[in-house]
């Protein structure tokens, strides 16, 4: 006979992973579009893995990571922090 409880605990911690790394990636997003980490950390607590579709369809604020490297951070940028991305931009702006 097996034990309901082992099966429940096998489920939970599933859950469990999947809410974490909810957390982790609406927080990792919400931080590269200028909001933060903490705004996409509570969403995260909150809808779980939910709240990377949320964060996926937030527009990025005009001086953010998002916009300045790119979607991910060895993407257009060719590596560059944010500083000399945006002397870069102002540069150009410039001319």
């Amino acid at each position: 006979m097996t034990l309901p409880i082992a099966l429940i605990g096998a489920k939970a911690l599933y859950l469990l992973y999947a809410w974490l790394i909810g957390c982790i990636i609406a927080s990792w997003l919400s931080d590269r579009k200028g909001y933060g980490e903490r705004p996409g950390l509570a969403t995260g607590l909150l809808l779980s893995l939910v709240a990377v579709l949320v964060w996926l369809l937030v527009p990025a604020k005009a001086d953010s990571k998002w916009k300045l490297q790119g979607r991910l951070p060895f993407g257009r940028g060719g590596g560059q922090t944010v500083a000399e991305a945006r002397a870069r931009e102002h540069r150009s702006q410039d001319r």
